[in-house]
């Protein structure tokens, strides 16, 4: 079945990627036509074709359209879509809310090409109002972290000795007087089977098995086929440890796994309201995944070809629609909601999970993003530039950059140019000069003396190493390319990578190379998106510019001299990797 709409009596019947189904009731409105126009806008928006995935996002618009067309009816509008003029909503965006404003909008542009072109035109653009923004999340105290940490950590660890132990008892095969050894070794052979077949096999009634050793089996298959309690842990705890919503990974198969080195695994996932992510998982979010493939390595040998390869793979309590009966289930969109929601309502109150004023403590996925990077910033820094973590960038530039007045205006403009022109100053290529080349400089190349503002005197004390900064020799600190005009530049040290009055010559280069490792081990504890935003530019330069100018043997000579750091460096507390 598909979404469709359905005119006697008017209607919407909806169809979700779950399996479920919903019908939308129309028919009572006072503007029939109007209804009928948005209810084939309201088609447009459900999945396949929207991003309405499940029931109640079906009834909030449902319920918007009702709104919609009553309202405007009593404003004194009979039309449809196509009658629909940019004053008619306007008027009726600036009297509703804003979620309202963004529900409309989205019916509208279901409606095609209907809809009058002027009004597209707010359709395609910037809303009249805005749906409100949501406080940021709170992060987890310290004490509560340390004990979601803790609490986690120990069921987890539990898990896995329990799956051990079965492993270890089946691999003793199945000629023993011990029913455990029997069962373990009937359950990896043949998998999790129901307690009705798992009898037949044992050759005894089912009465008899279960109110014998029923309760025995039972555990020892929970042990050695996780069920999606066990799974949806084991998802909290990697995002304790890499800081990624427990849903974001929900659907994650193997092949979005790549090893970069023998240590490095880089994980790509879907966040909904960003899109596409990558992070470089640490060791401990490392370990964990390593661990889980090995346990669920069972699991997967009696897995249906499609579900195999999910990483999240769970043995289904009940029946998963389009999966085998008594068989396994995946978390995948169709079993994911229910499902991960109670376990994770369940979590607090089996690990005894408190605040620090003693009340229970509920799991909130966001939060624990939101504590992952609270933590990482009172560590060290974490390269983030965003106010709110939870918002996207998009959001941030609409309420906190957007601009109200013309003094406001004038100074985004400011800012504008001035991006403009370190562009174009950092495309200047990087002035490298080997010893010889520094005591010919002057001569060889005196087109580069106005463009470093320096007379013979002055070029003779840049190369004699008495306007050194950390990274190169610097022409004039005072030029204010980084800060205010005649004080003393206050830019970090790989920004004189890029900046146009650097000269880098064979005395620098430890220096050169102890921020290539600092470059290294910042790559280590950000995403790759991060980093390139962060750092890529002055790497690059650093990687492809800089250091291949100097011959090997200085390299060589600079590399004994550097020992991969913080201390070596001029960091600021909040810069530091340790």
């Amino acid at each position: 079945m598909v979404t469709r709409v359905e005119l006697d009596p008017l209607r919407v019947e909806c169809t979700f990627p779950n399996g479920t189904a919903w019908t939308a009731h129309l028919d009572t409105t006072p503007n029939p036509r109007l209804a009928r126009d948005l209810a084939h806008g309201l088609v447009e928006l459900i999945h396949p074709l929207g991003d309405i995935k499940t029931r109640i996002g079906a009834v909030q618009f449902a319920s918007t359209i009702r709104r919609m067309v009553d309202e405007l009816h009593q404003a004194g509008f009979s039309g449809g879509v196509e009658d629909l003029t940019k004053p008619i909503m306007l008027k009726y965006w600036m009297a509703v809310t804003g979620v309202r404003v963004q529900r409309t909008r989205g019916l509208l542009q279901g409606c095609g090409t209907r809809v009058d072109p002027a009004l597209r035109e707010y359709l395609d653009g910037r809303a009249v109002k805005m749906p409100p923004v949501g406080k940021p999340l709170e992060p987890y105290t310290e004490g509560e972290w340390q004990r979601i940490e803790s609490a986690l950590q120990g069921a987890v660890r539990q898990i896995f000795v329990d799956h051990g132990e079965v492993l270890a008892l089946a691999k003793l095969g199945p000629d023993g007087h011990d029913d455990r050894q029997v069962f373990a070794w009937l359950l990896l052979n043949r998998g999790p089977l129901k307690l009705a077949d798992a009898a037949r096999e044992m050759g005894v009634s089912v009465d008899a098995f279960r109110n014998g050793v029923g309760a025995q089996y039972v555990a020892m298959r929970a042990a050695l086929f996780p069920d999606v309690a066990a799974v949806y842990r084991l998802r909290i705890l990697l995002g304790v440890y890499c800081g990624v919503v427990a849903d974001g990974i929900r659907d994650l198969g193997l092949e979005d796994f790549t090893w970069a080195g023998d240590r490095t695994l880089l994980m790509d996932y879907i966040k909904n309201r960003r899109g596409p992510e990558g992070v470089n998982l640490s060791s401990r979010a490392v370990r964990l995944l390593e661990r889980w493939l090995e346990l669920s390595a069972p699991l997967r040998r009696f897995a249906p070809p499609e579900s195999a390869d999910h990483l999240w793979i769970f043995r289904a309590q009940q029946h998963v629609p389009g999966q085998p009966r008594g068989r396994l289930g995946v978390l995948s969109p169709i079993t994911a909601h229910a499902s991960g929601h109670k376990a994770r309502q369940r979590i607090p109150s089996e690990l005894g999970l408190m605040t620090d004023a003693g009340e229970p403590l509920q799991l909130h996925a966001g939060r624990i993003r939101t504590t992952y990077h609270n933590m990482l910033a009172r560590r060290g820094w974490t390269g983030r530039t965003k106010i709110d973590p939870n918002h996207t960038t998009g959001v941030e530039g609409s309420h906190y950059v957007s601009t109200t007045t013309p003094a406001q205006a004038e100074a985004v403009e400011t800012i504008i140019e001035d991006a403009q022109s370190d562009i174009l100053r950092r495309a200047r290529p990087a002035t490298v000069l080997t010893e010889t080349e520094a005591a010919e400089f002057a001569a060889s190349r005196p087109e580069e003396l106005p463009r470093l503002g320096l007379d013979e005197g002055a070029m003779a004390e840049l190369l004699g190493g008495e306007m050194d900064v950390f990274t190169a020799a610097c022409a004039n600190q005072l030029a204010g390319l980084h800060g205010p005009k005649g004080k003393p530049c206050p830019a970090r040290p790989w920004v004189c990578l890029l900046c146009p009055l650097s000269v880098f010559m064979p005395r620098h280069a430890p220096n050169l190379l102890r921020l290539k490792a600092y470059f290294s081990r910042q790559s280590r504890r950000m995403t790759v998106d991060q980093f390139l935003a962060v750092f890529g530019p002055y790497a690059d330069r650093l990687d492809h510019e800089i250091l291949p100018r100097f011959a090997p043997a200085v390299l060589e000579a600079a590399s004994l001299e550097v020992a991969d750091d913080d201390q070596e460096l001029p960091l600021r507390p909040e810069e530091a990797t340790a």
